[in-house]
């Protein structure tokens, strides 16, 4: 399935088979670091702990996954034909 965000001009996204970030909840602390770095608002703050929240509009820059000093996000890129596509180069 692929959808056309209204956020991102341009940018398509392919549903992923499966969820390629997750949280590693008893290593993460809450700093929010990673809402704060990603551009298309794929988490929030629940409890304490980061959630991922929208994964349909994930740029796949990894951000959130570099900016973690604790090592709590769990990312890897989609299969190929999945994710992030734009039609701008």
């Amino acid at each position: 399935m692929t959808t056309t965000s209204k956020n991102f001009p341009g940018v398509e996204w392919v549903k992923a088979t499966a969820d390629f970030i997750q949280v590693d909840d008893g290593k993460c602390s809450g700093c929010a670091d990673c809402i704060k770095v990603c551009l298309a608002g794929c988490f929030k703050i629940e409890n304490g702990k980061a959630r991922v929240t929208n994964l349909g509009e994930c740029m796949e820059c990894a951000s959130c996954w570099y900016i973690c000093e604790r090592e709590a996000i769990i990312f890897s890129w989609p299969e190929g034909g999945a994710g992030f596509r734009t039609r701008f180069g």
